[in-house]
């Protein structure tokens, strides 16, 4: 191009300003993960520092605010791993000192193959922001509003590309801190699996102290309008936390301990009731209406005795009871649930259960 053409377009503005990469020349840059890493210069194209408008790209403005930042630790994807002698060039020409740079492997999908994207956790139904993301056409949940806790999020993640060398998998952020190096970072990609992420959950959350599960189950009676008596719900906590997978849930999983089922669960009502269980469901009523002191000890001395004295099985019996009470075969401890409903709602929910069947 002529002088002349040049100043024309210099003048108009119409003109972006390149990096000059050296010709016939290897850049040796070093990266913590994978050592040196030789790039030819015949790969280098001279890439565009300043566009026509007059804003600088990506490459540029982050090695500048890096520098400014006095940045030590430049972290992320390995996908970025092309551009990295880009930025040691940059960094050489400014006479700059180099941060340290570690290309992390990346998060794979649960199943199939390429890294994990958003779409994938609309696909297998899992969080992919930490907190809610609203705007005018969307409302999604975040890893917080659906439950995980922030400790467990982020002893999963350490997890990912991390090994600690050992068996031990439960991390608290200190001991994360303490033991946690970058040379223990692996170079392939780790899988994301959603069940694994609540296995962790679940873990942590059973280390919580009682303290912190009654609040969070107070909360969520308090935000449905429901009554309790709050000398109840630290037992109630103690009970449903072996359960609990995800701090929301603390309500479904306690729900009947405040009110009686609405409905009862299908296979349970086939495998258990017919046209005698009426007249069974009677019986137990009376038993339990016997009982002085309305306590776990007591209520299961006297079912046993029951079931002792009707020659029927205490697994048919009891799984009638716990139906009636919690309208699942599945819960708390039954005796110790019972025990906090108390003597009148208990036998209350075993006669409603009683003319269902009818």
């Amino acid at each position: 191009m002529s002088e002349k053409s040049k100043k024309i377009f210099i003048e108009k503005g119409e003109y972006v300003i390149r990096f000059k990469s050296p010709e016939n020349k290897e850049t040796t840059c070093y990266d913590v993960l994978r050592g040196k890493v030789v790039v030819p210069s015949g790969i280098l194209d001279d890439k565009i520092l300043y566009k026509s408008d007059g804003m600088p790209t990506y490459h540029f403005a982050n090695v500048v605010d890096d520098h400014e930042m006095e940045i030590t630790h430049v972290i992320r994807g390995e996908e970025w791993l092309p551009s990295l002698a880009l930025h040691w060039l940059l960094y050489e020409s400014f006479g700059w000192k180099k941060p340290k740079f570690v290309h992390l492997p990346l998060i794979l999908k649960p199943v199939g193959k390429g890294k994990l994207s958003k779409r994938d956790g609309d696909k297998f139904g899992f969080p992919v922001f930490p907190i809610a993301w609203k705007n005018d056409e969307i409302n999604i949940k975040g890893y917080k509003e659906i439950g995980f806790l922030a400790e467990s999020t982020v002893n999963f993640l350490a997890l990912l590309g991390w090994n600690p060398g050992s068996e031990k998998e439960i991390f608290t952020l200190k001991d994360l801190e303490n033991i946690f190096s970058l040379k223990a970072l692996n170079n392939s990609g780790a899988r994301f699996d959603p069940d694994k992420n609540i296995w962790f959950n679940h873990q942590h959350i059973q280390s919580l102290s009682d303290e912190v599960l009654k609040n969070l189950l107070e909360e969520s009676l308090i935000e449905k309008n429901i009554e309790f008596n709050k000398n109840k719900t630290l037992l109630i906590a103690k009970m449903i936390r072996p359960r609990l997978n995800l701090t929301t849930e603390v309500f479904s999983h306690s729900k009947y301990f405040f009110s009686g089922p609405e409905k009862y669960n299908t296979k349970a009502m086939k495998k258990l009731c017919n046209e005698k269980t009426p007249l069974l469901l009677t019986e137990i009523q009376l038993c339990l209406k016997g009982v002085k002191k309305f306590e776990s000890s007591e209520i299961k001395k006297a079912l046993e005795k029951f079931v002792e004295k009707s020659g029927l099985g205490f697994g048919k019996v009891l799984g009638l009871v716990r139906l009636a009470i919690i309208g699942e075969l599945s819960g708390a401890d039954l005796f110790d649930t019972m025990s906090l409903i108390e003597k009148d709602a208990c036998i209350e929910r075993i006669e409603k259960l009683a003319n269902s069947i009818n």
